[in-house]
């Protein structure tokens, strides 16, 4: 074991307040009488329900999934019914709600069967390890809980060097990493060596602050029994924020992340040591990750400790498994004191992300003063900004202005906020100012594409009716043509063909008849002109008519 020789800027020693919740070992949860599953728990695209209200699950049973890269399916944390799927009250700054799963536990926490061939455990490729990964739901587990599959798939692409698993746990009053060290040292390793399977690292670094020697021990302990090659526990100061992720890559390795990079574009990749403990889980026991160990703590409560929680549970239940409130008024925290949210009720239920329940008394909060510009929350920034002008461009809402001093540079560590000594809650107005951002850029996005689709709809229109009128045209063009066409081939066939001859020779027949009929009208008063056939047959003719005219009298 050896210790850092680096060091990050800024950081805090704080008071640990772990004590209190490792006095008594690692519990399991018992079931509560409502389990409320929220449909998408992870960083990306959300999930869509796969059951529907009424429907029987069991244990590790798929209820909602996405096809998207970036997701993780959410999968039944016991078995019963799902009595209703509705929105329901979440961990989240705005206290807004989301969709989730109700269900009602049988009380039998009956497993569910996964389909054949779903997990193959002979000839494992890495293929087939990111997609049991994916298939198991698994996500970051110390707290950001990004898609492991989808982080890893990109890590391939870019080379990973430098392998960390993130056993630092440096925020106070929080001990369910330290608890899982201790316990389960055994599955965090075989998930690293899965890990190792995957990316081909060079080096493997396990990292653990020094306020941990039973973990430390506990976690050389299991490296001694699995003999991994290029891994080693590495003891790290007890340093505020220690744990997050730049900060702990610059203690490790002297390497520092910009504000312009991801870890893994240096070859670097971080993973919590509960993301290891799940990923041995799914691999090896065929197991979603359908749990995960929560701290209870905090003097607001009358039992501290850590309980292995079905996800979905309510606040509510886990303050009854730890003694129930100590206080009158108490307020809730989702994580830590320095980075964790508050809660507006204990309804609210566990989820991927929820390391640690808080209880602190709210008659303990400082009366909030304006600020004396002492500048004490520069100094211990860990990512070198300026939290005292991000403060004042947050607090008159002039966000292209946060933007300009790195705003979203800030890892939220709450250093600021905790050196305040007038006790401005800083990171809350970061956190309204990114929001209140990237609202505006969801609008902008929004806008753009509705104007997008609008000119493209007009174009579409205008070109439509272009090749409509063109088509008019040349339909009207090959209507001239062939009606041309038809008055050259009737003249054509007039002037040259047997039809022609035939109506002309008919015209000349008649032409004949019509003389023969003139030369035949004789005026017969008129004899001088009389040819003797013609004489000859008046004369026939009055004799005819002479006798007639006999008889009749």
């Amino acid at each position: 074991m050896a210790d850092s020789v680096y060091k990050f800027h800024g950081g805090l020693h704080l008071d640990e307040h772990k004590a209190e919740s490792l006095t008594q070992p690692l519990q399991v949860a018992s079931l509560a009488d409502e389990i409320i599953i929220r449909v998408s728990q992870h960083i990306g695209e959300p999930n869509t329900p796969v059951i529907e209200t009424g429907d029987t699950v069991k244990r590790g049973q798929l209820l909602a999934e996405s096809s998207a890269f970036v997701s993780a399916p959410v999968h039944a944390s016991t078995s019963g019914t799902i009595k209703a799927i509705e929105e329901r009250a979440i961990a989240h700054a705005s206290g807004q709600k989301a969709e989730c799963f109700i269900l009602i536990p049988d009380g039998k926490d009956e497993v569910f069967e996964q389909p054949e061939n779903s997990y193959q455990k002979n000839d494992l490729q890495k293929s087939d390890l990111l997609a049991m990964i994916r298939l198991a739901g698994i996500v970051g587990l110390g707290g950001a809980v990004f898609p492991t599959a989808a982080k890893l798939t990109t890590a391939i692409k870019h080379g990973i060097k430098t392998l960390i698993i993130n056993g630092a746990e440096c925020e106070p009053y929080i001990t369910c990493d330290d608890v899982l060290m201790q316990n389960n040292a055994a599955d965090i390793f075989k998930g690293i060596t899965y890990l190792q399977t995957i990316l081909q690292p060079e080096q493997t670094i396990i990292g653990i602050e020094d306020n941990k020697p039973a973990a430390i021990q506990a976690m050389q302990q299991a490296l001694a029994d699995t003999s991994l090659a290029n891994t080693r526990v590495t003891s790290i100061p007890t340093l505020y924020p220690s744990g997050g992720e730049k900060q702990l890559i610059k203690l490790l390795t002297g390497l520092e992340v910009h504000s312009s990079q991801l870890s893994f574009e240096i070859g670097i990749l971080c993973q919590n040591v509960g993301t290891c403990a799940a990923i041995a889980k799914a691999i090896d026991e065929c197991q979603p990750l359908t749990s995960r160990i929560v701290t209870v703590t905090g003097p607001g409560v009358n039992n501290p400790g850590n309980w292995l929680t079905p996800l979905g549970t309510p606040v509510s239940h886990l303050i009854q498994l730890a003694g129930g409130y100590k206080v009158k008024q108490p307020k809730l925290i989702m994580g830590g004191p320095m980075m964790g949210l508050t809660l507006e009720s204990d309804q609210i239920p566990v989820v991927k992300a929820t390391n640690t329940i808080l209880v602190l008394d709210h008659l303990d909060q400082p009366e909030v003063n304006e600020c004396i510009r002492c500048g004490s929350c520069t100094e211990v920034c860990p990512v070198q900004l300026l939290p005292q002008q991000l403060y004042w461009y947050s607090k008159t809402h002039q966000f292209d202005l946060t933007e300009s001093y790195h705003l979203f540079d800030c890892i939220e560590c709450g250093c600021c906020s905790a050196v305040c000594p007038s006790h401005i809650p800083l990171v809350q107005y970061y956190r309204h100012a990114k929001g209140e951002i990237w609202q505006q850029r969801k609008n902008t996005y929004k806008s753009d594409r509705a104007r997008k689709r609008h000119e493209f709809r007009e174009a579409r229109i205008a070109r439509q009716k272009q090749l409509d009128e063109e088509r008019r045209q040349q339909k009207r063009e090959a209507l001239a043509k062939k009606k041309a066409a038809e008055q050259a081939t009737k003249a054509t066939q007039s002037d040259n063909s047997p039809a022609g001859q035939t109506v002309d020779a008919v015209q000349a027949a008649l032409e004949r008849v019509k003389a023969r009929k003139k030369a035949q009208q004789v005026d017969p008063k008129n004899t001088s002109n009389l040819t003797d056939e013609q004489q000859r047959q008046i004369d026939e003719a009055n004799a005819r008519r002479n006798k007639t005219t006999a008889d009749d009298a």
